[in-house]
């Protein structure tokens, strides 16, 4: 059981390298809205599919640690 939980909570961890990642992102893409406002648009974009994708690996880690959990026992 003990190996199981920390399979879990290793594929949780994810979380945290979206969360790290998607903060970076914001900030260099506020440090270049603020360079270049003209360009905005593109900006915002880029940023958005960024995080989507970011925010994906975060949920597929929640999904395997569900998974590891429950089909593990």
């Amino acid at each position: 059981m003990g190996s199981i939980a920390l399979g879990a909570g290793l594929a949780v961890l994810t979380g945290a390298g979206a969360g790290i990642g998607i903060g970076i992102a914001t900030s260099k893409a506020a440090d270049a809205i603020a360079r270049q406002p003209e360009a905005k648009g593109d900006i915002n974009k880029a940023l958005l599919l960024g995080c989507a994708l970011a925010e994906a690996t975060a949920i597929y880690g929640f999904v395997i640690a569900i998974l590891i959990i429950f089909l593990l026992k």
